[in-house]
């Protein structure tokens, strides 16, 4: 497969959970590039691309000593900005040489830590992560997929396979009803909503779940999906999936859910929820990973898009690498699923 289209290096990606990365470096993989990240101060993240300009070594191997990140081969230590700050073995009161590590821009916002490539690009993090409250947040765990990012946002955000993946738990393959379906398109993605379906024929639906007054699904740039559902006693529920591809065939996934209006602590949703969404999590993965296999052994690989399949496309489109001509061209469609 061809090299990861240009404009995504501008884009950020929640690359790790912010509870995980303290003074020890962190490595992590984001376009099949390698980043380290640690706290040189002990609060603030700061990231690096995982190499000493030196020789090359992982900083990533290295410690954190007084506030810089030293390199495990030489001892060269880097402050949050780069700039080489000590060169073991140079005569005191030396020059030390402007060597500098390349520093990758990172922000933190509930719970996890966001990457960017570029050292320009994105001015924040998209809107749909910003917009929920971080004291609403009851669970948040990470997982990596072996499959392809776009792949892995389509299985999210595509009601079809569930009553096949995920049988009894989130539907009922003798359940189906009429569902109308209307995805709006913008310059940072899409939306999708499904009206006609109050309820699901699914074991989820029954135990955690009360009739709904909307359900929609969001994609944002660039790998940002969302399930939300607004209840008709007022109360709401947003399931958050952020991907982040490691490399062509692996995909870092942090899941996010968001309760609104709902008097449940974080425990009870560990210790009830949690043990069917993993469920339905490892069902995802294990087809995902199939898919990829067999993708493999067929290179010439060409998938058959129908209108049934509403997401498909988009989700190619925006990681092509004619991405950003595409922008800023709002597309309606609508049409009918059995679900």
């Amino acid at each position: 497969m061809s090299a990861w289209a240009s404009h995504l290096d501008r884009r950020w990606f929640a690359v790790a959970l912010s509870a995980r990365v303290g003074r020890k470096p962190v490595r992590v993989m984001l376009l099949d590039r390698p980043i380290v990240l640690a706290r040189l101060d002990g609060q603030l993240v700061t990231g690096f691309q995982d190499r000493c300009p030196h020789r090359h070594a992982p900083l990533s191997q290295g410690r954190v000593v007084e506030g810089t990140l030293q390199c495990p081969y030489h001892g060269w230590r880097f402050d949050a900005q780069g700039a080489l700050r000590e060169l073991p073995g140079a005569p005191p009161g030396g020059c030390i040489p402007g060597v500098r590590a390349q520093t990758v821009p990172v922000v933190e916002h509930d719970g996890l830590v966001w990457a960017r490539l570029a050292a320009t690009g994105d001015e924040d993090i998209p809107a749909h992560a910003r917009m929920l409250a971080p004291e609403n947040r009851r669970f948040l765990w990470q997982t990596t997929w072996h499959a392809h990012i776009v792949d892995a946002l389509e299985n999210v955000l595509d009601p079809l396979h569930t009553h096949f993946v995920h049988t009894g738990l989130v539907r009922r393959k003798g359940a189906r009803q009429a569902v109308d379906v209307r995805l709006r398109a913008h310059a940072e993605g899409f939306e999708v909503d499904y009206a006609g379906a109050s309820t699901q024929s699914g074991l989820l639906y029954r135990l955690f779940e009360s009739p709904r007054e909307t359900e929609r699904s969001t994609f944002s740039m660039p790998g940002t999906a969302q399930i939300h559902y607004h209840y008709r006693n007022g109360s709401r529920t947003c399931i958050s999936m952020h991907f982040s591809p490691e490399t062509h065939d692996r995909t870092r996934l942090i899941g996010m859910l968001h309760l609104d209006g709902r008097r449940v602590p974080a425990w009870a949703v560990r210790a009830f929820v949690w043990p069917f969404i993993r469920r339905v999590a490892m069902q995802d993965s294990r087809m995902l990973a199939l898919q990829a296999e067999n993708s493999r052994a067929f290179p010439d690989r060409k998938d058959a898009v129908t209108r049934f399949d509403v997401v498909r496309r988009r989700l190619q489109d925006a990681w092509s690498e004619q991405r950003d001509a595409a922008r800023g061209k709002p597309e309606d469609s609508s049409t009918v699923l059995m679900l």
